[in-house]
């Protein structure tokens, strides 16, 4: 039996932005929490690293519109603390037809036809920068972070047991936030969930003139909508100079332990998509990329997320399938998984991230 000083009340596995807000909120209620991520921090293996990722208000979904009321106040919260900015905002809620946004933006061609809406609560997060305060405030607050460490068995109870490459811990509760290795901890635990992983291209194209798409021209994040068959997105140059990100919010399946293996044939058409894109709507870009890196998602058949129980172990609790929209709902997300490890009342209606939802769970899958 593990010694009285390896007792947590939560152990969180994986240091990705999920987890880290996870911890932070455990932190915060002064509970005793154990951050482990396998890979020596910082990496760019999972879904969170970079320097920028879009934020915004505006969802089709109810539910992650409500979500995002609370996730700008908590990222708010997180900045006044790390005294340090990690978003910038954008500008007035605005529908715009193609002329009006051509002179407001002219570094942007629509075709006939195609409108734009500005987000007044839209902009950028600085997503390394972020990971940087929360792992700060985590130590801050007394919690424990320790990389390095891959989890190599649970043991599920009581207490739950985690060994790692290191040594092992026990915890009163588990919360699993591991990305595209999420099935490799549950499989052992009696569970697969439909989780797709996908390597994604992020690529970065020149400006021929350089700073004309960046944030001193007060360009905008933006999506493109019905122009492929997945969005297309952007945001303004500033992580490479000279260098815009564009980027197809789709990607190829892909082990996570296989990321940077050569490319397949499907990842030169989604780059082909890209470099139509840009041709015609960002006329003022070099239409072919000039660094291309990769990212991975993990996907779920309706790309809503898991926020859940183990089906089985009720002190074991999942937070997985973020399909590439999650970092910023995380401050809401890391809040809810908090609670669901408690056992506390959640804040949210949890009906759209049960696992019950996907009835392709069978016994052969539980």
């Amino acid at each position: 039996m593990a010694a009285q000083k390896d007792l947590y009340d939560a152990i969180v596995i994986g240091a990705g932005i999920q987890g880290c807000f996870t911890a932070y909120h455990l932190a915060k209620h002064r509970k005793r929490v154990l951050l482990l991520e396998q890979f020596f921090l910082p990496h760019s293996r999972g879904s969170s690293h970079g320097q920028s990722w879009i934020i915004r208000r505006a969802y089709p979904e109810d539910f992650y519109t409500q979500m995002m009321a609370e996730c700008y106040q908590i990222w708010a919260q997180l900045e006044h603390e790390a005294g340090t900015q990690l978003y910038r905002q954008g500008v007035e809620h605005q529908c715009l037809p193609s002329e009006e946004l051509k002179q407001r933006f002219p570094n942007i061609r629509l075709a006939r036809g195609e409108v734009g809406l500005l987000e007044k609560s839209g902009g950028v997060l600085y997503a390394d920068k972020a990971l940087r305060a929360l792992q700060d405030a985590i130590r801050q607050l007394g919690g424990i972070v320790h990389d390095g460490e891959k989890v190599m068995e649970i043991k599920p109870g009581l207490l739950v047991v985690v060994k790692t490459t290191s040594r092992s811990y026990q915890a009163k509760s588990l919360i699993i936030t591991a990305g595209p290795w999420t099935n490799r901890l549950l499989r052992p635990l009696g569970i697969e969930l439909p989780l797709q992983t996908l390597r994604i291209n992020v690529c970065y194209w020149r400006e021929k003139v350089p700073g004309s798409y960046g944030v001193s021209q007060a360009f905008p994040c933006f999506l493109g909508f019905s122009l492929a068959p997945y969005h297309i997105y952007g945001l303004p140059s500033g992580e490479y100079p000279g260098l815009m990100k564009v980027c197809y919010h789709h990607g190829n399946n892909a082990d996570p332990e296989e990321r940077d293996c050569p490319a397949a044939f499907s990842d030169i058409q989604d780059v082909h998509i890209l470099s139509c894109f840009v041709r015609d709507h960002l006329p003022n870009l070099e239409p072919e990329p000039a660094v291309m890196e990769h990212c991975m998602y993990t996907n779920t058949p309706d790309e809503h997320f898991i926020l859940d129980r183990h089906p089985k172990y009720d002190n074991i609790v999942i937070g997985a399938g973020f399909s590439g929209h999650g970092f910023k709902l995380s401050p809401v997300v890391g809040k809810i998984l908090y609670e669901l490890s408690m056992k506390l009342m959640p804040s949210y209606d949890l009906t759209p991230f049960r696992i019950s939802r996907f009835p392709c769970l069978g016994k052969a899958h539980m």
